[in-house]
């Protein structure tokens, strides 16, 4: 652990997608809101809250909102065998001491990052290999 010499053994390709997103903790056993159509959302339940992932402005009756957020796209499908693939992203961006809330869906990854640093994260990730797309620089 702590090696800073990992490096991906691919170079991913990552979307920067449009919008600000937020990430929203309503009460256990909250019903899963409904959601304009059309826009990346995602919903986890668990015992202790209902998280939802969507972008700003809905409110959903939620009980606390962390908002300011960007949403990059790792390209998928990837193979559930691989191994590495979120180390590869987070490393450096924790070197460059960007925080990030990471979720999945069954075909690939998602990194929000704070719009404010997003700019910073293009790089690290850039400087690391990957390659990003449709970003603000």
């Amino acid at each position: 652990m702590g090696n800073s010499d990992f490096a991906p053994v691919f170079n991913l390709n990552l979307t920067v997608l449009s919008g600000e997103y937020a990430i929203y903790k309503l009460p256990p056993g909250s019903s899963w809101p409904a959601i304009p159509p059309g826009s990346f959302t995602s919903i986890t339940e668990t015992h202790n809250e209902v998280s939802v992932v969507a972008v700003s402005g809905l409110g959903l009756g939620a009980q606390d909102v962390e908002t300011g957020w960007s949403l990059i796209e790792v390209s998928g499908p990837l193979d559930f065998g691989l191994t590495g693939v979120l180390h590869s992203l987070l490393e450096p961006l924790a070197n460059a001491k960007i925080a990030v809330f990471v979720t999945s869906t069954y075909g690939t990854d998602y990194l929000l990052i704070k719009a404010t640093k997003m700019e910073e994260a293009v790089i690290a990730l850039r400087d690391h290999g990957h390659k990003v797309n449709n970003a603000y620089l």
